[in-house]
């Protein structure tokens, strides 16, 4: 758990068209992440 206003450690994800980003790669740009913890899960 990162404490507030702790800055985000880099970590890489695919995108929606499966293309690799890091956090790193978009420094000094505003980010927002979602994600759907049920999201390919029943119920």
């Amino acid at each position: 758990m990162l404490d507030v206003g702790t800055k985000a450690p880099d970590f890489s994800a695919p995108d929606q068209d499966g293309e690799v980003v890091t956090l790193d790669s978009l420094r000094g740009h505003w980010v927002a992440l979602w994600w759907y913890p049920v999201a390919s899960t029943p119920g």
